[in-house]
């Protein structure tokens, strides 16, 4: 290519183009003025760059929507893994919540269960005690009250909640370990008071003659009372003066209609003179039982009742027990 000639400012500037053919030995001149010069540059300098543009264009496109779909298919797949994942947690949540609700009906059922032995037992003390109606019912709940304080609850998780419950059910527990053996020390008190011998064979009544030596109420000679007499209206109840079982309930020689109780201390009572026997031979007699009525049976001289108390054999002095308290 042969440079171009430059001359004045107000000339044309023009560009010779010269084609040399090796094979031929030939050469080709070309002149061109200074914009056809500028566009054959441009042309040379555009294709290459357009064909290169195109290239990377094609490549970018065929490429790029591969990596685009393997993008695609790699997102859809995370999103079902996260899917079946959270599925799963879900599942586990119910199945959790499944078991503490199974934990917590069972755990109500031992409260409820509790509760009713409490309840129970509260009722045998109530009556053991010999209070009035009513004045524990437990049937109810308690009577509370007072002015409503408002506080701010905080959330109940399952935790707390089973926390809570077993703290009721140890409480219960407890109480119920109180209670009973409350009800044994109040029971083995009761059943002593039973069993020992103490009060008056009568409920209603007067001593008309003291155990030991006296005039003989048909003799007038001295001779020994082996008991004490109580006097009192005909058809008036005698009663047991401890528990124990009946071992005599019929006619006896001196004593008219008796009844005779042994005792576990190895006692034995008697109540003589009856008009009407209420037991029997063998039954167990509780402390205050009525045993039958007063009369004037066998060698009495008027409605009373013989009373006599054996130990080891013989006859004591029943004032001893007479006068201690049945409380």
């Amino acid at each position: 290519m042969h440079n171009p000639s430059y001359g004045s400012s107000s000339q044309a500037v023009e560009m010779k183009l010269v084609l040399i053919s090796e094979s031929q030995k030939r050469s080709l001149s070309f002149t061109m003025n200074r914009w056809a010069a500028g566009l054959l540059s441009l042309m040379l300098i555009a294709v290459p760059v357009s064909f290169i543009a195109a290239l990377y264009l094609v490549d970018d496109g065929l490429l790029g929507g591969s990596v685009s779909s393997k993008n695609a298919d790699f997102d859809k797949e995370t999103m079902l893994a996260e899917l079946m994942a959270q599925r799963e947690e879900v599942e586990e949540a119910k199945q959790q919540a499944r078991l503490e609700i199974s934990a917590l009906t069972v755990k109500i059922g031992e409260i409820q269960s509790k509760v009713v032995r409490l309840d129970a037992l509260g009722e045998r003390l109530t009556q053991i005690a010999d209070l009035d109606e009513g004045e524990f019912d437990f049937t109810a709940l308690p009577a509370q009250g007072g002015p409503e304080i408002a506080i701010q609850a905080s959330a109940q998780t399952a935790s707390t909640i089973n926390s809570s419950i077993d703290d009721i059910l140890a409480k219960l527990t407890d109480r119920e370990q109180q209670l009973e053996t409350l009800e044994a020390l109040i029971t083995n008190n009761e059943l002593d008071k039973s069993r020992r011998l103490a009060g008056r064979p009568i409920l209603r009544g007067w001593m008309s003659s003291a155990y030991g030596m006296r005039n003989d109420p048909f003799t007038g000679k001295p001779a020994f009372h082996g008991g004490v007499d109580f006097a009192g209206k005909e058809g008036s109840d005698v009663v047991a003066v401890a528990s124990g079982v009946v071992t005599w309930a019929s006619n006896r020689y001196g004593y008219g209609n008796l009844v005779e109780i042994h005792h576990s201390d190895g006692t034995r009572t008697r109540y003589g003179h009856l008009k009407d026997i209420h037991v029997g031979v063998g039954d167990v007699v509780k402390k205050g039982k009525t045993l039958a009525t007063m009369g004037s049976t066998g060698r009495s001289t008027g409605p009373h009742v013989h009373f006599e108390v054996f130990k080891n054999g013989r006859t004591v002095d029943p004032a001893t027990y007479i006068h201690q308290s049945h409380q």
